[in-house]
Order: C-alpha cells, then sequence, then structure tokens
C-alpha cells in the first residue's frame, strides 16, 4: 500500500486528534502506473476534444459560457447545501424579488470568484494560479453575511476537522494551520513544473485532490477546489473555454466523490480517485456536447420562425439575439441592451410574445418580466 502522508498530534478545542499531513506531488513509492490510467484519459480527453468541436454550433461562445459557468456555480454551491435554483439565478438577474437571497447570493459569489480567476489567468499581468489568488477568489466567494466569520481571503489559522460534531469524532482532520502555507507552496511547484511526467487530467486530478486534503480555509475548501479544476482545464488547454461542469457529476456521486478523496488519504488509492476523476470528466464533457446541441437545435428553430413571421424588423431580431444572456428580463433590461427608446423595446417585446417565442411571468401591467421559457427549461432540466 502507498503511503500519502503522515500523520501528526495536534490539540483541538481540548481535544488531541491525529492530523493529516499529505507528502508533496506527485505520488510516490510506488508512481502512478500510466496503464492504471491510459485508457481512460484518452477517453476523455477525446470527449474534451468533440466538446470544442461542437461548441462551434453555436454563434457566440458568450451563450455558451453564459449557461456553462451559472451552472457549474450552481452545482457547486448545491453540493455545499446551498438550495438555489437556476430560474432563482435568472430571476435575480431580471431584479425580481426573491425568497432564498442568501442562498443566490452564495451562487453569485462563486460566479464572481470564478471570473476574477479567469480575468487573472487571461491576462498577461495578472496573477498564476497560486496561493494569493486562491486567497483573493475566497474572499469574493465568503463576501456577505454567511461567509462574514469565516476569514475570507485568508488562510486558516486554526484546526478544522471534516464530519463529526467535535474533532474526536471527526471523519478527517486536516493539517495543522501552520503547515498549510508550506503545503501550499508545494503544490504550487507541482502545478507551474516546467516538465510534467503526468498528462493534464490526470494532474488536475491530482491538485484537486491534494487542495481538498489540505483544506487551507475555515470554509469553501469545495467549491475554491472544484473552481481550480476549470482553471486547470481552461489554463492547460484542454478546453478554450470553460464548458465542462463537473460539478454535476460530483453532485450525481457525492457518496463516491467522498469516499475516493478518503481512500487515498487512508489506503494511498491515487488510482482509484484518478479513474473516478477521468470518467467524470468524460461523462461532464458529453452531457455538455449533449446540452450545446439541444441549445442550438432550439436557437436555430426560434431563429427560423423569425425569420419567416411578418413585422419582424432588426430590433427584434437584435433582441431575440440577446436572449441566451438574458433569459429573464424586464423591458427596461431590453431597453438598455439594445440602445433604444422604451417603446421600440416594448414593441419588440410584444412582438417576441406574440410569437410565443417569450412569455410574460408577472401578469402585472407595470415591471413586468419576460422569460424565454424554453431555453429556461432547457437548461433547469440540466441541473
Amino acid at each position: 500500500m502507498r503511503a500519502t502522508g503522515t500523520y501528526v498530534a495536534t490539540t483541538t478545542l481540548g481535544e488531541v486528534v491525529r492530523a493529516f499531513v499529505p507528502h508533496a506531488l506527485p505520488p510516490a513509492r510506488p508512481p502512478l502506473p500510466a496503464q492504471s490510467y491510459a485508457t481512460a484519459n484518452r477517453r476523455a480527453e477525446m470527449a474534451l476534444a468533440r466538446l470544442g468541436g461542437v461548441a462551434g454550433l453555436v454563434p457566440s461562445v458568450d451563450w455558451l459560457l453564459y449557461s456553462a459557468i451559472r451552472k457549474e456555480a450552481l452545482l457547486t454551491s448545491q453540493i455545499e447545501g446551498t438550495q438555489a435554483t437556476l430560474t432563482d439565478l435568472f430571476d435575480d438577474e431580471a431584479g425580481q424579488a426573491l425568497a432564498n437571497t442568501a442562498d443566490v447570493e452564495e451562487v453569485t459569489n462563486y460566479m464572481r470568484a470564478f471570473r476574477l480567476v479567469r480575468d487573472h489567468l487571461r491576462s498577461e499581468a495578472g496573477l498564476p494560479i497560486s496561493a494569493r489568488l486562491l486567497c483573493d477568489a475566497h474572499r469574493l466567494l465568503l463576501a456577505g453575511a454567511r461567509g462574514a466569520g469565516k476569514q475570507p481571503g485568508e488562510l486558516r489559522r486554526s484546526q478544522n476537522w471534516i464530519g463529526g460534531s467535535r474533532p474526536g469524532r471527526a471523519v478527517f482532520v486536516p493539517p495543522p494551520p501552520d503547515q498549510v502555507p508550506g503545503l501550499l507552496a508545494d503544490l504550487e511547484r507541482f502545478i507551474h513544473d516546467p516538465a510534467p511526467a503526468l498528462p493534464p487530467l490526470v494532474r488536475v486530478a491530482l491538485v484537486h485532490l491534494q487542495f481538498e486534503t489540505i483544506h487551507p480555509f475555515l470554509d469553501g475548501n469545495g467549491r475554491i477546489g472544484r473552481l481550480l479544476i476549470a482553471a486547470l482545464l481552461e489554463q492547460w488547454g484542454l478546453l478554450p473555454e470553460p464548458l465542462v461542469y463537473l460539478s454535476g457529476y460530483l453532485k450525481q456521486h457525492q457518496a463516491e466523490y467522498y469516499r475516493r478523496l478518503s481512500a487515498v488519504r487512508t489506503d494511498g488509492d491515487w488510482e482509484g480517485w484518478v479513474g473516478f476523476f477521468l470518467d467524470g470528466v468524460e461523462a461532464a464533457a458529453t452531457d455538455a456536447e449533449r446540452g450545446i446541441v439541444a441549445m442550438a437545435s432550439l436557437i436555430n428553430a426560434d431563429r427560423k420562425r423569425l425569420l419567416v413571421a411578418t413585422r419582424v424588423g432588426a430590433v427584434v431580431m437584435r433582441l431575440f439575439e440577446l436572449l441566451p444572456l438574458m433569459p429573464r428580463f424586464t423591458i427596461e433590461q431590453a431597453r438598455q441592451r439594445l440602445d433604444t427608446t422604451f417603446p421600440t423595446a416594448t414593441a419588440a417585446v410584444k412582438r417576441l410574445e406574440e410569437l410565443g417565442i417569450v412569455t410574460e411571468l408577472t401578469g402585472r401591467k407595470k415591471n413586468r418580466c419576460f422569460s424565454y421559457a424554453a431555453y429556461v427549461e432547457l437548461l433547469a432540466g440540466e441541473t
């Protein structure tokens, strides 16, 4: 059996517990054998390549990013118990009143954190993937009332534990806080190794698990660790855009997800974790490909209806092309996006409503909210 770390005694809340300190990556004694992941890695890489090709079916990559990032934000938050839905997010963006504002705030915080990381990685002057960048993302993730007492943006200064009502009953005790900076520095060195021996997807799997094992924050480790997956997929050239939302697969197989993470620490089973992760990438890429085809089919069918309909001018067509980026909206939002007058925007919305493409939701005469219902239903079905 491979040893993946050592245990050290530490005291927290008056109890002495055994904290796990992981060895630096990559796995060693023995190293990870190529035959343990070669087939699954090839399948996952092919699924990502197919996804990249199918993305060309949709005229605007912004449409794909709009839906993919929101689905990932929603699903990664749901793993942590957040109850928000995709329609809650769309309603929030349309300025509608919500009952579960705190849950929606957590999801939108994730989107802000994700955008921050992407902006840095895409800028020549931006930070690389590093503890500093992850701390900046963590500050955004925990912004607001729920995260105020969880040291947002800071590495933890106290011992944490996972599972159990007290440390002595914990399922897992991460490293003591004084070891966290050094462990993250080791992880950075692995990420930025100029001559890596392992394939990119295998390295992403290793990085995610190592980050979760270090558990460097008091809260939000799962979401930041899954954000790291998406960031590395893009940075290492596995996808040109973050179109795979792996959190859907991890949520669907949540018990196995946690069991596989644990088995690396207890049994040295890196092979089992890497195989599970690669299967997840393949499944997530295949699902995303299916979703893009469905989205393209829906939008193309509705566009054809508009092209043969009467009284469909340029403004109506422009509004229709905006719908994938604002599936729920008010007339004022449509006016702003179209940069036109309120009567012109009202007329365009009314024509799409007459053709059955958008539906009015509120039943009011003022401050009405409209929905591209078929599109919302399609995306919501995928979460």
